[in-house]
């Protein structure tokens, strides 16, 4: 139990720190701008398909094609969401260059810590403590 406590805390951290890169791309004052907040979408978005998947494998036993096809559906989620800032930093500028990057920092934190979450709380109670 004490292990599954630690990995929520360590989870948690890391996602605030993510939320923190983002809203720095935000709300500095050199930025101004608001326009990158529309990659929590894809935060939500990305664990769906695999989620959804895990749940068919569940019922249906071992089905790799709903799986692969779960995988490129977040593939697709995780890598629109860092194609996002670079779009609107190329076009225009909606946003500058400085918020892309801060942007992209916060979005490669957020997934560590997502996959993170899958690997830590994937399974059963006896499977939480990896940390």
């Amino acid at each position: 139990m004490a292990g599954s406590v630690k990995a929520l805390i360590l989870l948690a951290f890391a996602g605030s720190l993510g939320l923190m890169f983002l809203l720095l791309a935000c709300a500095l004052p050199q930025y101004n701008n608001w326009w990158p907040l529309f990659v929590i979408v894809f935060y939500i978005l990305a664990p769906l398909p695999y989620s959804i998947a895990r749940r068919q494998r569940d019922d249906l036993g071992s089905s790799s094609s709903v799986m692969e096809l779960a995988i490129f559906f977040t593939a697709g989620i995780v890598i629109s969401s860092f194609g996002l800032p670079i779009v609107l930093a190329h076009a225009g500028p909606v946003i500058q260059w400085g918020a892309a990057a801060l942007v992209m920092t916060g979005n490669l934190v957020m997934y560590v810590t997502i996959a993170g979450f899958f690997l830590a709380f994937d399974g059963d109670a006896d499977s939480w403590n990896y940390f």
